[in-house]
């Protein structure tokens, strides 16, 4: 027995270093990290080194906890501002485009599968979710930085939809579990009622166990070394009441995450730093076991029909599920194309394909084997192409800042305050002589291990450490002035234009100067504005707007979304991949008042050439009443 323990020790740690090692690898070659975790998983198991494993309900209960954390770290992570600008976007994408990817799906595999109806439906919801651990890692090894817009949405999705895709997934087991031969109706009344109530009691679960965490952190004087295990395990406790009650855990343990990380908690910086190791030990633990649960050798009997479904999810299912979400919002379709492709799958799809075996449904196995090859495909297709994918669609942007050394430290009683260590970059604007602004408080300054106050250390200077206690809505102003010169791609040199743009300088100046054509109504307002209104009514970092001869770039926005930085330039840069799909609803709108427009002119321009024609034309009444006046 002592031997048996310490044989499985050994074993399972050393999967998990080798995980841990593989990353290198991912990060230096860009590969998809998760796909490595599961390939591990793989060559560990009944096919590989030969470890058995095939325990179901084990699987479910380990990849669900694993997941609750995951989603918890998830809410903590998103800013509330980062919600808002993608609310609309992603909550679109995680209901109904669940919905529809399951659809579409759910009726090609009952053509290429030996699969009843609601079998086919249980296959597409288990796949129908997208994996934001798998997305995420690739932007971050590629060093991608994507425009926000399009991060945000994708990140809000993930976070979102795993919910809907698992009420789904259960709910369509349980009922081929019991042989329901529901009518189309009835089934469609039973899934309405049933995830208004699930959603409905994850969502209260959710926001009062979110707020409890905060009060209970900030009233508790625990130790900061309990303190993160105290709320990792709060978060599950919420996670385990929601489903307790039949309400959506997942959905619970995300809101709960996505409070506490939005409130003053206590000891932020601590609990950041040991959820975002938990996150990935989760995901790691996860992976290896799913790999370990899956027999490739059953692989070879499905792996056509499989491939071709994986094939019909990246190219067809998702693309129009997205297109078809995302066309009320006006998202240029360039981004929508992107949101489309960058929709992997992952842990969760697999997870979910074990379900019909704990139900005991016939087709189990089978449903489990095709998710597997589903995912395999969806991580090694996309998973190597979203890199070259966004800076072929003109979706990365140069980086505003290069890099920084900071340490946020916690303070006891600082409410709204934080005390921040900057190392002096080379080539930072504090380095170049900038001022430090009054409302930051410069405490101390590190220099060749002495300690001198900040008043006395005269100009800062490459290498110096200096403390600031500063209010909480400032740093990232600070960062700017810390953080050295950003590396920039030779491509890139002229990616914000030529010349600096005062964006409280009137429009009409800027008429005046290079003849855009504007309108009256344009010349009123400020540049900012003008960009802003041209832009609907939002404006981002790295935005650009062509008016006429120049193109107007948006190099910098304050934390209220206002312009506070433009650059023009006389060289409109050269337009990205055109993709031909993709139309949004008002581009839709525009091309058909365009259509119609334009189809009046020809019918007017075809009259008169009739009349010019005719042999005699017929004299207007109306100029006729007028000759005889």
């Amino acid at each position: 027995m002592e031997h048996a323990i310490y044989l499985v020790t050994l074993v399972g740690t050393a999967l998990v270093v080798a995980a841990a090692f593989s990353s290198l690898i991912a990060f230096r070659f860009g590969a998809p990290l998760l796909l490595l975790f599961l390939c591990i998983g793989l060559a560990t198991g009944t096919d590989g080194l030969g470890i058995q494993f095939d325990n179901a309900r084990l699987a479910y209960f380990a990849g669900s906890l694993a997941l609750a954390v995951i989603l918890f770290d998830s809410g903590f992570g998103t800013p509330l501002n980062v919600l808002r600008q993608a609310a609309g976007p992603a909550l679109s994408l995680a209901t109904i485009g669940v919905l529809v990817t399951t659809g579409l799906f759910g009726v090609v595999a009952y053509y290429l599968l030996d699969l009843s109806w609601l079998e086919s439906f249980l296959l597409g919801a288990a796949v129908a979710s997208t994996d934001a651990a798998a997305v995420f890692f690739l932007l971050r090894a590629g060093e991608i930085n994507l425009r926000e817009r399009v991060r945000s949405t994708l990140e809000v999705e993930s976070g979102t939809n795993d919910p809907i895709a698992i009420f789904l997934t259960i709910t369509l087991v349980e009922i081929i579990a019991v042989n329901a031969n529901l009518e189309a109706g009835v089934l469609a009344t039973d899934l309405v009622l049933g995830f208004l109530l699930n959603m409905g009691l994850g969502a209260i679960v959710g926001i009062f166990g979110g707020l409890a965490i905060v009060r209970l952190v900030d009233r508790l004087n625990l130790d900061h070394g309990l303190l993160p295990i105290f709320v990792l395990t709060l978060s599950l406790m919420v996670f385990a009441a929601a489903g307790a009650i039949g309400g959506s855990g997942f959905l619970a343990v995300y809101l709960a995450g996505l409070i506490a990380g939005n409130s003053d908690i206590r000891a932020v910086t601590i609990l950041k730093r040991f959820q975002d190791g938990m996150s990935w030990l989760a995901q790691i633990i996860m992976f290896l076991i799913l790999g370990l649960f899956a027999t490739p050798s059953q692989f070879p009997a499905i792996l056509l029909p499989a491939v071709l479904l994986g094939l019909f999810l990246i190219f067809v299912a998702r693309p129009i599920a997205v297109w078809l979400c995302l066309m009320p919002f006006r998202l240029p379709r360039p981004e929508v194309a992107f949101i489309s492709w960058v929709g992997l799958r992952g842990a969760v799809s697999i997870l979910l394909a074990i379900t019909p075996l704990l139900g005991g449904l016939e087709n189990g196995r089978l449903i489990f084997n095709t998710a597997f090859i589903v995912v395999l495909v969806s991580l090694v297709i996309q998973g190597w192409t979203v890199g070259p994918l966004a800076r072929r669609l003109g979706l990365i942007v140069p980086a505003r800042l290069g890099p920084l050394d900071k340490v946020e430290l916690e303070l006891p009683g600082s409410a709204h305050h934080e005390l921040l260590a900057y190392r002096v970059a080379p080539g930072s604007p504090v380095a170049r002589g900038e001022r430090i602004p009054r409302w930051a408080r410069p405490s101390l300054v590190l220099r060749d291990g002495r300690s001198m106050r900040f008043q006395d250390m005269g100009r800062l200077a490459a290498g110096d450490h200096v403390y600031i206690f500063v209010p909480d809505r400032y740093p990232a102003l600070l960062d700017k002035l810390f953080a050295s010169r950003a590396v920039v791609d030779p491509e890139d040199v002229d990616f914000f234009g030529a010349f600096a743009v005062d964006p409280a300088r009137s429009a009409a100046e800027l008429e005046a100067a290079y003849t855009p054509g504007l309108t009256e109504e344009e010349r009123k307002l400020t540049v900012g504005d003008l960009v802003t209104e041209r832009l609907g009514g939002h404006a981002e970092y790295a935005d650009r707007v062509l008016i006429g001869p120049i193109e107007l770039i948006v190099r910098d926005v304050d934390d209220k979304g206002k312009i506070t930085g433009l650059g023009l330039s006389l060289e409109p840069t050269a337009p990205v991949a055109r993709v031909p799909v993709f139309l949004s609803a008002g581009e839709i709108g525009d091309r058909i008042v365009a259509f119609a427009r334009n189809w009046r002119k020809r019918v007017k321009k075809q009259s008169g050439e009739a009349l010019t024609d005719a042999e005699p034309a017929p004299q207007p009444v109306v100029e006729k009443a007028t000759d005889e006046g």
